[in-house]
């Protein structure tokens, strides 16, 4: 194999590990944003946890408070999780990612939590939304 040759094939895997790096540091800057959220929830600061809420959030909910009566009233398993684990990470668009998170509720039971991010303009992935619905896990 030649010099040129050489070069191109270097070339092409590194620009092919581009992306899967890009990827993995969404993935993780993403779960960062989501973990800070929950632990936010369960240590009672409020004001942390809507930190992590995208301008869309922040329009409906202008204020802390409100935000927290809309969490604590339609998210039970996310405001107060026994337990979480990260399950499937999806670059949907540029600058938009979704986590899926399973979740052991405050009722014992499991969910399934899949939330949408966005990279803002401060470099920040914050939540634009999240639905939930019950979790179909094998049991063990």
């Amino acid at each position: 194999m030649n010099t040129i040759h050489r070069l191109c094939l270097v070339l092409v895997l590194a620009v092919g590990w581009v992306p899967v790096a890009l990827a993995d540091d969404a993935a993780k800057a993403a779960q960062q944003t989501i973990e800070g959220q929950l632990k936010a929830f369960l240590g009672g600061d409020d004001q942390a946890a809507y930190s992590y809420a995208a301008p869309n959030i922040r329009q409906m909910y202008p204020t802390p408070g409100g935000f927290m009566a809309m969490v604590r009233n339609g998210y039970a398993p996310v405001h107060r999780p026994r337990n979480y684990a990260f399950g499937k990470f999806e670059a949907v668009a540029p600058g938009r990612v979704t986590q899926s998170v399973f979740v052991l509720g405050p009722d014992g039971k499991d969910y399934e939590a899949l939330y949408v991010l966005d990279l803002q303009d401060d470099g920040i992935y914050r939540i634009v939304s999240v639905s939930l619905r019950a979790a179909n896990l094998p049991s063990t």
